[in-house]
């Protein structure tokens, strides 16, 4: 029954049977479970504490997001409840050798209904939602291969938003969420552009980079994720749009959907996408070789190959210091901080604070800990 209150359903923490941990999500891991009363088959995020994300989930209802059923609100086993989606995350299957048998059409099915899902969250939804977290792990499959966008412990309603906190995973944050700017809702487009190179190119972005090292690559040096040459002219120019450093230049999600309907009318594209998905011998090379540029780019900035083995993914790691140290300054070669932290997500606001206050010229590092997708130093 609804509980006093409040908009959602609650549910008991003992009418729930949970089974294995199957993800993460922010703050907090996810379980299948059986919800018992109702013999259902659910996924349960627990959480240290009840926040805006149930809220936001219970005004929501689009068949390409994951559909709530409510919240366990007894402490300490406070809970998030949904829909299962069997098939997994993108991201899972993407890494999967399934992966290798997609085509153009299982692509812009995918793309279409992810960009439906996001033009709900902006523009049709009863309270308008900004994501800030959509990323290939944020959006999940069911049995029937139909995607859903979930995760919604970044997102916050379009309406209360102004000046955001540094929240999301950086090789799809937008620069202006980085920098923890105001933001608006093309932050996702920008997330979304990096989605669509995930599905075409079905590789890691800015892999081998932590977060921090992100951060600065797209803020400082606007670099970009390398787009292959072979990649079909149109699914180019989109990502490109969607990676503007200008959110105003960045199209909305209505327009996305127009993009993409007009692409799926172009008879010429199914031959050259698949062509294109079916020679990555061809081209792996080319992204392969843009996250070398990056490496050079990262080392042209530090002041020695110690601090460029460690800034760039090495084995070392760094001090034990809390609050940073200042590291030589060289011929050629600009004095920086690195900043070791062992608290990232506790620390993550100031840590940027130091990295971007200063245009992105400051180094912070987590220390310790290997990225295990992509560059992810954050939530």
């Amino acid at each position: 029954m609804s509980s006093p209150g409040s908009s959602f359903v609650q549910i008991k923490h003992e009418d729930l049977l949970y089974y294995e941990n199957c993800g993460g999500g922010s703050f907090g891991s996810v379980y299948r479970a059986l919800w018992i009363s109702q013999d259902k088959e659910v996924a349960v995020k627990k959480l240290l504490k009840i926040d805006k994300e149930a809220e936001i989930l219970s005004v929501l209802s689009h068949k390409n997001i994951i559909q709530f059923y409510g919240a366990v609100l007894e402490s300490p086993n406070y809970g998030i409840v949904t829909e299962y989606a069997s098939g997994g995350s993108l991201y899972e299957y993407l890494s999967s050798e399934q992966s290798e048998e997609m085509d153009m059409e299982q692509i812009m099915t995918w793309a279409i209904q992810i960009a439906k899902g996001m033009h709900y969250l902006h523009a049709e939804a009863p309270v308008k939602v900004i994501h800030r977290d959509l990323k290939s792990r944020n959006v999940v499959m069911t049995a029937d291969k139909v995607l859903k966008i979930c995760d919604f412990g970044a997102s916050k309603f379009l309406s209360h938003t102004t000046h955001m906190t540094v929240v999301g995973t950086f090789p799809w944050m937008a620069p202006e969420v980085i920098q923890s700017l105001p933001v608006s809702e093309t932050c996702d487009t920008y997330s979304y552009g990096v989605v669509l190179w995930e599905m075409l190119t079905r590789e890691v972005p800015f892999k081998g980079f932590e977060g921090l090292q992100v951060a600065w690559l797209v803020v400082e040096k606007q670099e970009r994720l390398t787009i292959p040459t072979s990649c079909p002219a149109s699914f180019a120019e989109l990502m490109r749009k969607c990676w503007q450093a200008d959110p105003k230049e960045r199209p909305q999600f209505k327009q996305v959907l127009v993009t993409l309907e007009t692409m799926a009318n172009d008879s010429r594209l199914p031959d050259q996408c698949n062509s294109f998905l079916h020679h990555k011998d061809q081209w792996r090379r080319e992204v392969q070789g843009g996250t070398e540029m990056y490496c050079v780019s990262v080392k042209s900035e530090t002041p020695s190959e110690t601090e460029t083995s460690r800034i760039a993914g090495g084995n070392e790691r760094a001090p034990a210091a809390r609050g940073g140290r200042e590291v030589g300054k060289g011929p050629g070669e600009r004095r920086c901080k690195i900043l070791c932290i062992f608290d990232m997500s506790a620390a993550r606001q100031s840590i940027l604070g130091e990295v971007l206050a200063s245009g992105g010229k400051t180094w912070a590092r987590k220390r310790g800990v290997a990225p295990s997708e992509g560059g992810e130093g954050a939530g």
